[in-house]
């Protein structure tokens, strides 16, 4: 995902409610590769490392 792809996606995402001191706490991946693998699968098909 480039900067400016990013850029517009990030600025459509809710704040965290740790960061606006709600509560809850931080959380643990970070969205952007969370997307990034999201759209590596969907462009990719499934993953076939694993042996089922």
């Amino acid at each position: 995902m480039t900067d400016a792809e990013w850029a517009e996606v990030r600025a459509a995402m809710p704040v965290p409610g740790w960061l606006l001191r709600r509560g809850g706490r931080p959380e643990t991946y970070c969205h952007r590769e969370m997307l990034d693998a999201v759209r590596y699968l969907v462009d990719n098909g499934q993953c076939r490392c694993f042996s089922y």
